[in-house]
């Protein structure tokens, strides 16, 4: 008998990576023996509609890159999470509440390297008429500019919860200070020292138990913030820089995130790794998208087909015992990559991949190289650029999967 497997993809405005991933199962046609069962695979885009609470949903496993803004389907997969057992990348209990506030403050605890940081109330207080007799009873007044001379500049503004940039300044002085702050509304802001003069900006995509590190540079349009350039870190940085990513995810229970990171002179310095639902889109990642496809296939697959079970509670007792140990800043992370390899079933994992998973790179490799993919590409481009660019940027894109192709075989 033969146990087929749908699973979800719950999406937003995208079409390029969906469509990928689609055809790449197709391609793959996974039918699976694993200990004594048959697994087949399917796959379907979720629509957004009303649910009765007590439905059972159809899926094994859902993709989600909408719920992280859209309510209906952020409530629709905490319930499929809680009643039904339905598989998510991404916990989304911890990615509600551990925004990048909750996130920075665990992972200091954890040792980690992030940069002084403060939170500060909103400029303008919330629209409750409550406020007032709360505020004139316990709102200590404050200077914004001494705590700005202790952090030291320049240092950033950004959202407590933000995501995409939104919202994130860099401030030089007090005059920029207080004209940025005045500009944020209601808005929950920290306050973060910049580490200024750092040698190279990383950033990892984590998918389940596979991580990719590249080299970022965000004043870069959207196209050309990735740059292709391989061992761009030494080994030992490239190591510690995985390791923090996957100690986020695993603590967190995430596994479908990014982690930035900045290096300055061998120190790593994680500046933003609460990125569950990350960009994977073709007009971003380019080379690297066939593996970010890759990658997403072979842990749905697997977390379908070993009946891996989705963690919603947080466990963090463990991390924070090694947190609060005497051990060296080197010795806790290796302590940290020890829980991450247990958490993702790192040895079960490749071993699975390699049994029944190893013609995945081929047949991604014979899809890129085919006139579906270059289809998809056109007309993403299409859709993302004005039409006066649009040959220019499809020959810059069907220059680049050129490349990883080239470079595959």
């Amino acid at each position: 008998m033969t146990r087929t497997h749908l699973i979800g993809l719950l999406l937003g405005t995208e079409e390029d990576w969906s469509g990928a991933f689609e055809a790449l199962l197709a391609a793959v046609n996974p039918v699976i023996e694993h200990d004594g069962e048959r697994h087949a695979f399917t796959s379907e885009r979720v629509t957004i509609e009303p649910f009765d609470l007590r439905m059972r949903p159809r899926h094994s496993l859902v993709i989600d890159r909408l719920a992280h803004w859209y309510y209906v389907p952020r409530e629709w997969i905490k319930k499929v999470a809680l009643m039904d057992g339905v598989y998510l990348l991404n916990n989304p209990f911890t990615f509600q509440a551990m925004e990048k506030h909750s996130a920075y403050c665990a992972m200091m605890r954890l040792g980690l390297k992030v940069p002084e940081t403060w939170m500060i109330p909103s400029k303008q207080p919330p629209a409750d008429e409550r406020f007032a007799y709360t505020a004139s009873r316990y709102n200590r007044p404050f200077d914004l500019g001494p705590i700005a001379a202790e952090i030291g500049y320049p240092l950033y503004m950004k959202p407590f919860d933000g995501g995409a940039w939104v919202g994130v300044s860099r401030i030089r002085d007090e005059a920029e200070l207080h004209a940025r702050y005045d500009d944020s509304g209601r808005r929950l802001m920290h306050l973060q020292a910049a580490v200024d003069g750092f040698d190279v900006f990383s950033r990892s995509l984590s998918i389940g138990a596979e991580t990719m590190v590249m080299r970022f540079e965000p004043d870069r349009p959207l196209h050309d913030r990735y740059q292709v350039q391989h061992d761009f870190l030494d080994a030992a940085t490239g190591h510690e820089v995985v390791t923090i990513g996957q100690t986020v995810n695993a603590f967190f229970r995430w596994e479908f995130n990014s982690c930035e990171t900045l290096i300055r002179d061998g120190e790593v310095f994680p500046i933003d790794y609460a990125n569950a639902c990350p960009d994977v889109s073709l007009i971003s990642l380019h080379y690297y998208f066939p593996w970010a496809i890759s990658a997403l296939l072979r842990w749905s697959l697997y977390c379908c087909a070993t009946g891996r079970q989705m963690r919603v509670a947080l466990d963090a007792d463990p991390w924070f015992a090694i947190g609060d140990s005497d051990a060296s800043y080197e010795d806790r992370l290796e302590q940290y990559l020890a829980l991450t390899d247990a958490y993702f079933e790192r040895e079960r994992y490749a071993e699975f991949c390699a049994r029944h998973l190893a013609h995945v790179d081929e047949a991604m490799q014979g899809y890129i190289d085919s006139p579906a993919f270059d289809a998809l590409l056109v007309g993403t481009v299409t859709r993302a650029f004005p039409q006066h660019e649009h040959e220019h940027f499809v020959a810059h894109y069907r220059g680049l999967l050129g490349a990883w192709l080239h470079d595959q075989r």
